[in-house]
Order: C-alpha cells, then sequence, then structure tokens
C-alpha cells in the first residue's frame, strides 16, 4: 500500500481503500505539536465598509450603550470566543494617520482615506478602538502605517498607549480621558506592503529598511512589546512571495516576533472538492515560511523565537467590485452559506496542525465586512460561519497532538492527493478532554471511520458537534438565522475505540473524556 504524507498526515490512496470507504484514525496524545495558542481566535477590525461605522460602532442607535458601541454585536463577539481584534487596517491602515482620531470628536478632522474610497470621519480612534477591546475582553493589536506613514508617527502612537511618565503623548493621552496606560503589547509593522494595491508600497529590502527603523524606534518607547512583520500576501502569477519572506527575515530576524501571512479563498468554479482543496496551499505556505524562519536563524547562537501570525484569512470572493481594489465599488458584504463554514474547521484545522509556529491568526473580519456577524439598524443575524469559529474556540489552550489520519482521498490538478477527511486534533490536559475535530469533504461520501486512542480509553459519554446540511447553498438573514445551525448529541464509547461515520460534507467535533 503506498502512502504519502501531506502536511504531516500519512494518508493512504483511495484506489487502496475503494470501494468501502473506510478511513482510520490512529492517535497518541504523546506526540504533541505545541500549544493551541488563544490567539489563533483573533478576529479583525477594518475601518471599511460598515465594520467600524454601523457594525462596532453606531452613536444613537438604540441598540447602543453610551459611548456609541452596539451592545448586540459586543454580545455576539462575546459568544465567538474572540480573543484578539487587529485594528485599523488592512489596508487601510497604509494611509491612516492615528493623530487625526484622538482628542475631542468635534475637532477631528474629515478626510478621504484612499484605500477603499470612502470618507474617514475619524470618529472611531485609537483610545475607542483600545476602550472597546477592554469591554469586550479581547487582546488588541494594532498595525501601523508602513505605507506613507513615518518612523517617528509609528513611535509617537507607542508612547501616546503606552508610556507611564509624563511626557508629551502620555500627557495628551490623560488629557483625552485615559490616565493610565494602554499596555498595547502587539503592533504590526504596516499590512500588505508587497502588495502593488497598497498605499506606499516597497520593494522588500525597501520594506525591511523602514521596518528596522520603526522597530527599533517603537521598541524605545516600550521594549515589551511583540511586532509582527509584514509578510507575502501577493500569491498572483508572477510574484515571487517567498522571496519576500525569505529577505523580510533576514533582514528582521533579531527584531520580529511574527512574520504574517494572509490568505482568502473562493469557490467561484461551483465545485466544493476543489474549494476546500485550498487547505494545500494554506499547509504549505506555513510549511515554507516556517522553514524560512528556521533558515534565517540557522547562523545565529541564540536566535529570538519567531512565530507565524496568519492575521488575514476567511472565504471571500462574492463580494468584489470590477477589480479588487477599485475605490468606491467594493463594500465586501459577503453573504455566507454552509459550504463556507465548512472552510473555516479546513482553515483551523491547518492552524491546529502547525500549532507549534502558527501562534496568531485572525478571520478578516468580525462584522459586516466578510464577517460572521451582520447588522442593519433593527439587529443582527448570525452568518453560518459563525458557529464552527464559536465551537473551535472551546479548544483555545489545548495541546495540539499530531495524529495518523488513513483516508480516501481525491485529486484536483496534477497535484498531490488530498485526504476527504481533513482533520486535527487536541488534548486538554486540565479537563482531560480529547477533541477530535473531522471535516468530511467529500460531496458525495459518506465516510466510516475507526478512530483509536493508543495512549488511554474514552469514555463511555462522548459529545457529538456537527453541522450537517443538506443544502450547501443555505444562507442566513435577518430574523431566518436559526436554519444552518449546528446539532449536538451523545453517543456511547467502549475501550479506546470509537466507530464513527462523517456524513458527506459536514464538520464533526467529538469530545471524549479520556484516562
Amino acid at each position: 500500500m503506498r502512502k504519502t504524507l501531506v502536511s504531516g498526515i500519512l494518508v493512504c490512496m483511495a484506489a487502496a481503500l475503494a470501494p468501502a470507504q473506510q478511513a482510520h484514525i490512529k492517535i497518541d496524545t504523546d506526540r504533541t505539536i505545541g500549544e493551541v495558542d488563544p490567539l489563533i481566535f483573533g478576529n479583525f477590525a477594518e475601518h471599511l465598509g460598515r465594520c467600524i461605522y454601523g457594525g462596532l460602532y453606531e452613536p444613537g442607535s438604540p441598540l447602543a450603550d453610551a459611548e456609541g458601541y452596539r451592545k448586540d454585536v459586543m454580545e455576539a463577539i462575546h459568544g465567538l470566543g474572540v480573543t484578539m481584534l487587529r485594528w485599523p487596517g488592512g489596508n487601510f491602515a497604509s494611509g491612516y494617520n492615528w493623530k487625526d482620531g484622538i482628542g475631542p470628536k468635534k475637532d477631528r478632522p474629515v478626510r478621504p482615506e484612499g484605500a477603499w474610497g470612502s470618507l474617514e470621519p475619524n470618529q472611531f480612534g485609537t483610545d475607542e478602538f483600545l476602550k472597546y477591546c477592554e469591554r469586550v475582553g479581547v487582546t488588541p493589536y494594532v498595525c501601523i502605517n508602513a505605507g506613507l506613514g513615518t518612523v517617528e508617527e509609528a513611535r509617537q502612537w507607542v508612547e501616546y498607549t503606552n508610556e507611564s511618565r509624563d511626557t508629551y503623548w502620555a500627557q495628551q493621552r490623560r488629557k483625552n480621558g485615559r490616565q493610565e496606560p494602554y499596555k498595547v503589547k502587539y503592533w504590526g509593522l504596516g499590512n500588505e506592503i508587497d502588495g502593488p494595491w497598497q498605499l506606499g508600497h516597497k520593494s522588500a529590502e525597501d520594506y525591511v529598511k523602514f521596518a528596522l527603523e520603526a522597530a527599533k524606534a517603537m521598541r524605545r518607547a516600550d521594549d515589551s512589546i511583540k511586532l509582527i512583520a509584514s509578510g507575502s500576501s501577493n500569491f498572483r502569477p508572477g510574484s515571487n512571495w517567498i522571496q519576500w519572506n525569505q529577505t523580510v527575515l533576514e533582514g528582521l530576524k533579531s527584531e520580529i516576533d511574527y512574520i504574517s501571512l494572509h490568505t482568502y479563498i473562493g469557490n467561484s468554479k461551483n465545485n466544493l472538492e476543489q474549494f476546500l482543496a485550498a487547505s494545500q496551499d494554506i499547509d504549505q505556505r506555513i510549511a515554507v515560511v516556517e522553514g524560512l524562519i528556521r533558515a534565517a536563524q540557522a547562523s545565529m547562537e541564540r536566535p529570538r523565537p519567531i512565530y507565524i501570525a496568519y492575521d488575514e484569512w476567511n472565504v471571500w470572493y462574492r463580494a468584489r467590485g470590477e477589480s479588487e481594489f477599485e475605490t468606491g465599488k467594493t463594500r465586501l458584504e459577503e453573504i455566507y452559506n454552509f459550504e463556507d463554514a465548512l472552510a473555516m474547521g479546513m482553515f483551523l484545522n491547518s492552524f491546529i496542525r502547525h500549532a507549534n509556529v502558527v501562534k496568531m491568526a485572525n478571520l478578516a473580519q468580525v462584522v459586516n465586512v466578510i464577517a460572521p456577524i451582520f447588522t442593519n439598524e433593527k439587529g443582527l443575524f448570525l452568518q453560518p460561519i459563525y458557529f464552527p469559529l464559536a465551537e473551535y474556540a472551546k479548544q483555545r489552550g489545548n495541546v495540539a497532538i499530531d495524529a495518523l489520519i488513513v483516508s480516501p482521498t481525491y485529486r484536483v490538478g496534477a497535484r498531490e492527493p488530498i485526504p476527504y477527511l481533513d482533520s486535527s486534533v487536541t488534548l486538554d490536559k486540565k479537563g482531560g478532554y480529547l477533541y477530535v475535530n473531522v471535516l468530511n469533504k467529500s460531496e458525495k461520501l459518506d465516510i466510516a471511520a475507526r478512530i483509536e486512542n493508543i495512549t488511554g480509553t474514552l469514555g463511555a459519554s462522548i459529545d457529538v458537534w456537527q453541522m450537517d446540511y443538506p443544502d450547501l447553498k443555505a444562507t442566513h438573514t435577518f430574523g431566518a438565522d436559526k436554519k444552518v445551525r449546528p446539532s449536538t448529541k451523545t453517543i456511547v464509547g467502549s475501550g479506546n475505540k470509537l466507530n464513527y461515520t462523517f456524513p458527506k460534507h459536514s464538520l464533526t467535533i467529538l469530545r471524549a473524556k479520556v484516562s
């Protein structure tokens, strides 16, 4: 029987398993990958469309509190299990002057912004964002302007948010009503600077020169901060994304804590299995960047730990203008369906399988704009993608387990075979629970699997969470968001083995007590 290693998962060729369509998931809890970092359940709020204004923030609305924050959205974010919020962009960050968004609101300028072709009223700025993070209980992640901005503006921003002494920008913060520092820990050194669509687009060499000086200046304002370099987001034909990341890592390896990756996928060809085959790209990009990190650190006697921040990811392909960045036309209000919910499991399984190096991830975005939450002036509804995100978030802090997955496979083009069962496994050591996350990518095949825990027994009662809906294109809307929702049940386990059939095009999470 020929076997192929795909991103650390052992997969049997489909020909060897057909026609029975059987699978095997073999778990050894001693084979750990790393902690499932809570920050992989982060999100993103950009000044784009109705994400901020009309989403997070809507002063005067009966649904908002005294500070203008939408209470229903805050409740939905809490239910989503969000751990981190990235702001203010995104493309918006590359033209944003943070000083426009502080001080008395009546004095803040209205400016045209060059990323999305709209007017920015600057009513939601640094203080509003950081207070929002405190209210919702999430970690803030601020992205500096590495496009049209300056090193000094970046340094001053850190001083404004984090300085405790009696300095000029700390005084300005106090004048604006905040006595104590916000202590913002995570700072992005720009967004997608490799992309020619970006304001202030730079070559890798020019970006490194800027980012190195910005990092130096920002750390002198607060040496406890963590910095995220702008990794490649340009995977278009003719681009050399590997070379960009290699240059950035070589130039910034002594200063950065993370390098970013961005991936958006879509099902424009209306082919579910091809759509979910994007897992190959996600796994490959993570593996390549992990190798580049190791290569950059190879000559260092005491290398600084560097991880991957997958700080933009989602399904996005319907809500675009004629051109992706055509100003004034795109508002990115994607309406998600059941097959998009399945893709959430695909992304998160990959992040968990690479838990040793993927230590941050941010779904783009949190509300209205390619988002799991959708509002109008009267309320909101939860899109189908909301539910997998919320359920996976319960595994934060668990240990990722390197499980052996033997599954029927399929091919897309000439690439390596892809397992129909896309899986990840985590262990909650404190609670003693094992989680088996399984996405069945097959459009037509139910797949029976034998699940075996070779390092202990499974509890007699096993919880099953499952999204299994016959209509792949089913969506939600206002007043009708109960249709594409998960079901739960309990099944009986016995010893260290369990047989379970994963329905076609379904996402399942099994939770079992282990001893």
